[in-house]
């Protein structure tokens, strides 16, 4: 693979992962509380990337990695959460994009000013897949009052966090680095279920979906973090990041969900993004 194009290769798989993972999780979502049911996904995650770590004797990584890769966990874990409530506030229209725009904007604009300025077409790219995520994420109903708006920065600045850490990371076992992120994120979110106490009861059908979810959302991730260790971080995050573009897709295909003239111009913006960050 010619060595330009594969951080590029490996950012759209970790989209379409978090893409069905996403898909996955809100089909289970509906079944069961949102937080416990993020538990979950992460002690699927967990499980999967420590197993694959020990079958194929992946180097365990060195402490500077190693904390890192726990201070990653803790925030992704902590924004998830912080982002689900913002979610349940009543505004998603705002708190979606928000979050997710915030996630995607500062660790580019920050690994802009340490690496230098893209080409002018990739800084392009940049800009419309800011408009696509956008435009997908927003809901397709009234925006109404700016209620968990500020919980959604929070989660966003979160999210920003995760993938500034995962890059300093270092170039360490992607395996090891995945599994003690998702294993600190795992806790993190375990410890938000015990102090609110979010016991909804879940059947086997969502346990299963749910762990269904955790393993395509660690995959996502394993091939992000391979991603920022292959290449720029500025161009990882940014095409990770239009994961739900797939999420929007399947749910329109599999759940005949509505699609609106504004997400079908986001799809186009984030298909059009793609090339001119791969060029």
């Amino acid at each position: 693979m010619n060595p330009q194009l594969a951080p590029v290769t490996l950012s759209l798989t970790a989209t379409f992962a978090w893409g069905m993972s996403d898909f996955v999780g809100g089909y289970a979502s509906r079944r069961a509380n949102a937080f416990l049911l993020t538990t979950i996904t992460h002690v699927s995650g967990t499980a999967l990337m420590l197993v694959l770590a020990l079958l194929l004797h992946s180097s365990f990584p060195g402490k500077s990695s190693i904390r890192w890769a726990m201070a990653a966990g803790f925030l992704g874990g902590t924004a998830l959460a912080l982002f689900y409530r913002a979610l349940s506030a009543g505004n998603m229209g705002l708190a979606a994009p928000v979050g997710a725009v915030l996630g995607a904007a500062i660790p580019t604009v920050v690994d802009i000013f340490a690496e230098g300025m893209p080409s002018p077409l990739r800084m392009a790219g940049y800009v419309l897949a800011g408009v696509g995520i956008w435009l997908i994420s927003r809901s397709e109903g009234p925006v109404g009052r700016p209620q968990g708006i500020g919980l959604a920065v929070i989660a966003g600045i979160g999210f920003a966090g995760y993938f500034l850490c995962i890059k300093q990371a270092g170039s360490g076992s992607v395996l090891w680095i995945a599994a003690v992120s998702r294993a600190v994120s795992f806790f993190a979110t375990g410890a938000i279920v015990l102090a609110t106490r979010q016991f909804k009861p879940m059947n086997g059908i969502g346990v299963a979906w749910g762990l269904l979810a955790g393993l395509l959302d660690v995959t996502g991730s394993a091939f992000f973090i391979r991603a920022s260790q292959a290449g720029r971080l500025d161009a990882a995050v940014v095409i990770s990041s239009l994961y739900p573009a797939i999420t929007v897709l399947l749910a329109r295909f599999f759940l005949k969900e509505h699609f609106s003239r504004w997400r079908a111009a986001g799809l186009v913006a984030a298909l059009l993004a793609v090339p001119m960050i791969a060029l």
